[in-house]
């Protein structure tokens, strides 16, 4: 299944406009259409539902171009997670279905200096991205970072490039917030030298793409960390969080997703906000009403159809270690996956020096560690690929089945599908009402719904049990 459209037929490597990803759901917002472009005026904003949207004429939104059709991550022309990885990392020693190629896997935490401690898991992106710096390997290092001098209605993170450590340093921490790369990949067109590029898969494919058609890109990213991701949230989830709080966005100068305490569990999310006023603000995530992760409030549409979890075409790639006795661990753990043979030298250097602290594990522990997510973009997107729809449709790396599906799991997928979809909606019109009631109204009852179905809880969770659908799956 290559693409599903009412418009004419654009397989077999059509040209594609901006405004075909779009109209589909399937814009992630990763900026690579715009970083294209050169004496145009486009640009990526946040939209109404807080999402990053390409921006510019009508004439360049419709005009379908081969380098968008061969860059767009979700493209039905672009090459897949496998022929990237493939063409990337020809020589390593293991393939998995679920984690793809590898060299070699770890669990573990930095133990150098406060690394783990200034982290929201195990502190090992930051310490291989500094690493990089340290051996003069790059020269410059593209993450998401708080944005600078930022003012009440702009976006509260932002891609930066980090030249020196400890401004890398500064940008340590999980960032659950929508941003974009057309910036820093102009950056690195313009300005000579060798960069370490830190993103969630989708957007380390975009790059991958990128570098592909343009060699100058090819020459100068030399290094690319990946983030394992269970889907992109929009902006409207952070001012949720101020409503929750008793805030409004435009009082909100910082925000962090994941305080860390060491007597608590690593899986018990605590956020914290502050305020122009000097004061903070935490609340736990289970005590907001769209804080359960797995139900799907915010998430980007084209989450939809992603089939990769763990940033399968990035030189190495980090994530959590949500399995026990690792999430109760409230200091952080990190699962790795190293593919680049140069970046698995860095890597087995630091656990000779006693820097960083990795016990081997196989490809099996680290999709344990992420199983709801792998469930999630596997099994539910086999189940999603039969849904009818119109527009562009991704090819993908499983095939459209609902087979040997209970109707509980059908239920489930179906569930937070709609709570994706019409979160952003009802936000809106609370947002646009001055009703901020009205959307954490909706999302309580939904929420609960949803916790009937996948956990079999309240009086939804009653009717499940006596319909006779619960079962022994997970309901994440």
């Amino acid at each position: 299944m290559s693409l599903l459209r009412s418009a004419p037929d654009m397989t077999g490597g059509a040209a594609l406009a901006p405004a075909d990803v779009i109209r589909s759901g399937l814009c992630i917002g990763c900026g690579a259409c715009v970083a294209q472009c050169a004496g145009e005026t486009v640009e990526m904003r946040l939209d109404v539902y807080g999402q990053m949207k390409p921006a510019g004429s009508r004439a360049w939104l419709n005009r379908p171009t081969m380098p968008l059709a061969a860059s767009c991550p979700f493209s039905p022309d672009a090459e897949n997670e496998d022929v990237i990885a493939d063409s990337h990392f020809p020589d390593a020693c293991g393939r998995d279905p679920l984690i793809g190629r590898y060299e070699a896997a770890y669990v573990g935490h930095a133990e150098e200096d406060a690394f783990r401690a200034r982290g929201s898991s195990g502190g090992l992106v930051t310490w291989v991205a500094v690493e990089l710096l340290r051996k003069g390997l790059v020269d410059g290092v593209a993450h998401v970072a708080p944005s600078p001098g930022r003012k009440a209605e702009e976006p509260l993170f932002a891609y930066t490039i980090s030249r020196s450590v400890e401004a890398l340093r500064q940008g340590a921490k999980s960032r659950y917030y929508p941003v974009e790369l057309s910036g820093v990949l102009r950056t690195i067109r313009s300005v000579p030298g060798r960069y370490a590029v830190i993103g969630i898969p989708c957007f380390i494919k975009a790059v991958r793409l990128a570098t592909a058609q343009d060699p100058v890109l090819a020459e100068r990213i030399t290094f690319t960390l990946g983030l394992f991701c269970g889907h992109m949230k929009s902006a409207r989830m952070a001012e949720s969080f101020a409503w929750q709080m008793g805030a409004g966005m435009e009082e909100v100068t910082t925000l962090d997703y994941r305080v860390k305490s060491p007597d608590r569990p690593a899986n018990w999310y605590r956020a914290q906000m502050s305020l122009s006023d000097g004061t903070t603000r935490v609340e736990d995530w289970w005590h907001m009403v769209d804080g359960d992760w797995g139900a799907g409030f915010f998430q980007n549409h084209a989450c939809n159809f992603c089939d990769d979890v763990v940033a399968e075409t990035a030189d190495i790639s980090f994530g959590d270690a949500w399995v026990e006795p690792y999430s109760s661990d409230g200091r952080g753990t990190n699962v790795v996956i190293v593919r680049s043979r140069k970046l698995h030298e860095i890597v087995s250097d630091g656990i000779a020096s006693g820097r960083i602290v990795l016990e081997p594990v196989d490809a099996g522990f680290v999709a344990a560690t992420q199983a709801a997510g792998v469930r999630h973009r596997r099994e539910g997107l086999s189940f999603r690929l039969t849904w009818r729809r119109a527009g562009l449709m991704p090819r993908k790396r499983v095939q459209a089945s609902s087979a040997g599906l209970s109707v509980r799991r059908k239920m489930i997928y179906r569930m937070r599908y709609g709570i994706a979809r019409w979160s952003h909606r009802i936000f809106l019109a609370a947002r646009l009402l001055r009703r901020p009631g009205l959307y954490l109204a909706w999302a309580k009852v939904a929420l609960s719904t949803y916790h009937g179905l996948a956990y079999a809880r309240g009086p939804v969770g009653r009717l499940v049990e006596r319909l006779g659908l619960t079962g022994a799956e997970d309901g994440h």
